[in-house]
């Protein structure tokens, strides 16, 4: 495990492998640098690969107050690590961080996403207007259990039921031990979960190629999200998976991601 110090003095995990251009992942809620070890494995084969903690998850600090600025600068500080310009795969509502770091000036060369959850359709309710209020307020009450089963309810659209059987089973305790960094990812989301358009506004300083991916076997309202950001800028190319959900197959993506980054062209 390595360190980069962000620039308020958080300090940032990360593990780095392979060689050539240097491509940083970024995960999504409830991930840390662990969860991408197989698709980074698989990249690294052509590429140096950073995987890293977001702050507040796993090896990495965190600050008494969150902005979504210091997730970018946490971003810019590996960036600088990998010698000052990276390209960027960002996962869920990692692609939301990863947009939001390359439209406020992140050195980013290019950019690869995979299903930024938007809701921006009536396929499935939008997510309660206190959402990241009252995750906070389960956060800062120390229900972590109960701030991921609302996650995994509101967010997710997850039965309730279904929820409850999950909190009995292994896995939950590591989502319990990330859950705190939920309304983060809320933040980083702002008002694209509300059932309307995108702001068509909000990523026009995004200039560098982007890869929308989406599957087209998982909620309807992902493959609409992906589409209509795809739709944004002529730079933005949509690229469906067929058969392909919301957690995907790493052998399916890396090829794609592989030629993406090295060609220009997804395989």
């Amino acid at each position: 495990m390595n360190q980069v110090i962000s620039a308020d003095g958080t300090a940032i995990a990360y593990e780095q492998q392979g060689s050539g251009p240097a491509v940083v992942l970024v995960g999504g809620a409830f991930m840390t640098r662990g969860d991408s070890a197989a698709l980074a494995g698989l990249l690294a084969e052509h590429l140096t690969v950073i995987t890293y903690d977001r702050r507040g998850r796993g090896d990495s600090g965190d600050s008494p107050d969150y902005d979504v600025q210091r997730e970018v600068e946490d971003l810019d500080a590996l960036i600088e690590r990998a010698g000052g310009e990276a390209m960027v795969f960002g996962m869920s509502s990692g692609a939301v961080l990863s947009l939001e770091a390359a439209a406020r000036g992140s050195a980013v060369s290019r950019l690869a996403l995979y299903e930024p959850p938007f809701i921006t359709d009536s396929s499935r309710p939008p997510l309660p207007d206190d959402y990241v209020a009252h995750l906070t307020d389960l956060v800062k009450q120390g229900a972590y259990g109960d701030a991921a089963a609302y996650f995994m309810t509101a967010a997710v659209g997850m039965p309730a039921e279904a929820v409850a059987g999950m909190r009995q089973a292994p896995f939950w305790t590591g989502m319990e031990a990330t859950a705190r960094t939920l309304p983060y990812d809320g933040r980083i989301m702002g008002d694209t979960m509300s059932g309307r358009p995108l702001p068509a506004g909000r990523w026009q300083a995004v200039t560098v190629p982007v890869l929308v991916g989406t599957g087209d076997a998982g909620a309807p309202h992902m493959l609409t999200g992906a589409r209509e950001l795809a739709a944004l800028a002529d730079n933005f190319t949509l690229h469906v998976f067929p058969g392909q959900e919301h957690t995907i197959a790493p052998e399916l993506l890396a090829p794609v991601l592989t030629g993406f980054f090295t060609t220009g062209q997804p395989a």
